[in-house]
């Protein structure tokens, strides 16, 4: 088989060096020259565990060939996957769909024979009918179907969640595209991966439904969070016992500053914004979008309050500014709301990050760079930890607190256990769980008297 992937961001080069894993021929193109020279070297642009040795593995096979030339990835292939950007618009947050129109009128042009047009790229509803409208009118005589094939990928995690998938979701009511994409999926349908065939709306409906659930899952322990601070209890305990609920599930239930990254944040605005359009308003995801974003604000007063009230002159460490571990991504990342918060109240920030300080410079301004933990932590008045990095749970927790000016974390991401930080004597403020005060010594008096 032949498929052309249109579009080499994060959704596109995963998907396509995972499709040439599937041994199938694969021409991804871009209208970013310097980024296809890179990725013709194997040279990946973005981090993501274990994507560079798959595709240098998929070019040395001659599996993948990169392009700038759209002609080349459409003529022959049996597949095209549009797997642009959607971004909000500035405007109103819905979607902005002008790539995927583009993408959808110069796809048109260069086709020279039955093809199915995919939408990988996450859509908002009525999406494939209006790029097959668009295919119509560019090139009347033209034999294709569109079908629509959400991703369901994890940043840090998505070879793995490609090639071992919960489920696959394809929406088409054309047998011969479903002919196509089943053969495309093989080595899925062998392994007895859940494929789900549906109308288009109801695959694009999909996506939505399913990254806003998630997001609402997050909000949820979040603010079950807050009244366990209040109430005395404890939030990990609660997330533990309630996930072993068949009904409700373990995962995404872990309280910390909110969720960002490149999706949830996109999809439930745009999800609330298609509600609107069509009269059936999605109430809860809309408040989830508003204590989403509330919360990235409060964290930034949590840890002025944990320094007395006023962090003016105050250095404060910051250990992780990327969304979430084992990514370089900082798109709506807490970090972005946090940071210059506390600048903005008078502090001064050094920071430190395995692999998004270099994407987190073209949004972060005046933070003191660090090559690694410690350094952060040399002299802070607080340390902070925004992103549960693997490299973070076994620090030097009598070195770091030797380094620094006081004894203060604020973990908010509850990697470290209250019984150590207690031991080791930290000021220790965590999401969901009793604040630790260092213990007071007594004051020994002078006795003087008769």
């Amino acid at each position: 088989m032949r498929i052309g992937m249109v579009g080499t961001g994060y959704v596109g080069l995963v998907s396509g060096t995972c499709f040439a894993e599937f041994g199938i021929d694969v021409v991804c193109v871009d209208k970013d020259a310097t980024k296809i020279e890179r990725l013709k070297k194997g040279d990946v642009p973005i981090f993501e565990p274990g994507l560079e040795d798959l595709l240098d593995r998929q070019i040395k096979a001659g599996r993948i060939h990169f392009t700038t030339n759209l002609d080349e990835a459409v003529k022959g292939a049996d597949a095209v996957f549009i797997a642009v950007g959607t971004p909000p618009r500035q405007s109103d947050g819905h979607a902005d769909l002008s790539y995927v129109y583009q993408a959808a009128k110069e796809i048109a042009a260069c086709m020279d024979g039955y093809t199915v047009v995919v939408t990988k790229s996450t859509v908002p509803v009525g999406t494939a009918r209006e790029v097959e409208q668009i295919i119509r009118d560019t090139k009347p005589d033209a034999e294709f179907d569109v079908a629509s094939n959400p991703e369901f990928l994890r940043e840090g995690a998505a070879v793995n969640d490609f090639m071992r998938p919960d489920r696959v979701v394809i929406g088409t009511s054309s047998e011969r595209a479903q002919k196509v994409l089943r053969e495309v999926y093989r080595p899925l349908f062998l392994n007895e991966t859940p494929i789900v065939f549906t109308k288009r709306e109801t695959s694009e409906m999909t996506k939505y439904a399913a990254n806003a659930f998630l997001a609402t899952k997050i909000t949820f322990i979040n603010e079950i969070a807050d009244l366990c601070e209040k109430a005395g209890a404890d939030v990990q305990d609660v997330a533990r016992a309630i996930g072993l609920d068949g009904r409700i599930g373990s995962k995404f239930l872990h309280a910390g500053p909110g969720y960002g990254g490149s999706c949830f944040p996109k999809d439930t605005l745009a999800l609330t914004q298609t509600g609107q359009a069509m009269g059936a308003p999605q109430r809860i995801v809309e408040t989830v979008v508003q204590v989403n974003a509330d919360r990235q604000k409060q964290m930034a007063s949590r840890i002025i309050a944990a320094c007395g009230g006023d962090v003016k002159g105050k250095r404060i460490g910051v250990l992780g500014v990327a969304f979430k571990p084992n990514t370089d991504d900082v798109r709506d990342a807490p970090s972005l709301v946090i940071l210059p918060l506390l600048q903005e109240a008078g502090a001064h920030i050094a920071a430190y990050d395995p692999e998004a300080m270099e994407q987190a410079r073209l949004f972060l301004t005046d933070i003191d760079w660090k090559d690694e933990a410690y350094q952060v932590a040399e002299n802070a008045d607080v340390l902070v930890i925004l992103t549960e990095w693997n490299e973070f749970r076994a620090l030097d927790l009598a070195r770091i607190g030797e380094s620094m000016k006081e004894k203060r974390l604020v973990d908010l991401r509850n990697i470290y256990k209250l019984e150590d930080m207690k031991e080791l004597g930290f000021h220790y403020v965590s999401i969901g769980r009793p604040d630790l005060l260092p213990e007071s010594k007594p004051v020994l008096k002078e006795v003087t008297g008769q």
